[in-house]
This record gives C-alpha cells, sequence and structure tokens, in this order.
C-alpha cells in the first residue's frame, strides 16, 4: 500500500522531467502540435493525494525568429506558430491561458531590451490571436535579458526566445 503512492510521485516527477525535456528541445527543433500540447496541458492526476501539490506552470521556448532590430517575425517562424495556435485549440487545451513572454540576449541595455521584448511578445500575441487563439487567454510580457537561459553565454542565441507558459 505505501508502494503506490511514491510510484505516483515518481511517475509525476518522470513526467515533470520530460516536460523539462521537452522544453529545452523545443529551441533546437520544430514541434508538432501534439507536442506543444504535451508539453503546455496540465497532467491528469490520477490520485487524490498529490492534488495539493504545487507544480511549476508548464512552459515552452521556442526559438521564434524576428527581423533584426524588430518585432516582425520572420516567415520561417510562422509554421511553428501555426502549430502553436492549433494545440492552443485543441479541446484539452481551451481552459488554460497562457503568458507569452518576449526574451533577448544581454547585447544592449536594459531598457533597450525590455522594450524589444515587450514589442516581440506582443507580435507573437497578435499573430496567434489572428490564428484563432482568444485574446483573453493570452498574456504579453517582456523580460528582456533579465532570465537568460543561457547564463554562461549572455550573447547566446538561445537566449532570444519566446517563451509560452501555462497560468493560473
Amino acid at each position: 500500500m505505501m508502494n503506490r503512492p511514491f510510484r505516483s510521485v515518481r511517475s509525476l516527477f518522470a513526467l515533470l522531467a520530460l516536460c523539462v525535456c521537452t522544453c529545452a528541445s523545443a529551441q533546437s527543433q520544430q514541434l508538432s502540435v501534439d507536442d506543444l500540447v504535451n508539453a503546455l496541458a496540465p497532467p491528469q492526476s490520477t490520485t487524490r493525494s498529490l492534488r495539493n501539490l504545487q507544480v511549476e506552470p508548464a512552459k515552452v521556448d521556442l526559438m521564434i525568429n524576428f527581423d533584426f532590430d524588430s518585432a516582425r517575425i520572420q516567415d520561417s517562424s510562422k509554421p511553428q506558430l501555426q502549430r502553436l495556435a492549433a494545440a492552443m485549440k485543441v479541446d484539452r487545451m481551451l481552459a488554460l491561458q497562457f503568458a507569452v513572454e518576449g526574451h533577448t540576449d544581454a547585447k544592449g541595455t536594459a531598457q533597450y531590451n525590455q522594450r524589444l521584448s515587450e514589442q516581440r511578445a506582443q507580435a507573437v500575441m497578435r499573430f496567434l490571436v489572428a490564428e484563432g487563439v482568444q485574446a483573453a487567454r493570452l498574456n504579453a510580457a517582456g523580460k528582456g535579458y533579465a532570465e537568460l537561459l543561457n547564463k554562461d553565454d549572455p550573447l547566446a542565441a538561445e537566449n532570444r526566445r519566446v517563451r509560452i507558459k501555462t497560468r493560473e
């Protein structure tokens, strides 16, 4: 009897590890609609003993390319955003709200990067709304270079990204 909850908790942590791996791999590959749903949708609890467990919001980092010094989304990134919009419209995701966070590398001033990251988050939000995602489910925010993905290399390309997180 004691092993059952332990296995459930172990399974939950394995699922969380998978989500973290999915977040990291999103930077280097194009994710399918199913991959995005699995990465962002909360796990379905199979036991009541875990209902009070606090879990970090699900998130996925997407490498969305913008024109230099601009919030214009490059055509090469639009298919990934279209898949994201399709994932957000799946029945399992309809009750969820999302934060769209823009991130930059550390080149330039903090003020400049904050403004650019806000503009890029807004651009992604506008794109998702144009693809049929309800605006009320989205909140855009810029993070500038405050949350570098690669702290060892502040100018690395992976720091320039858009993060999608589920909100409570």
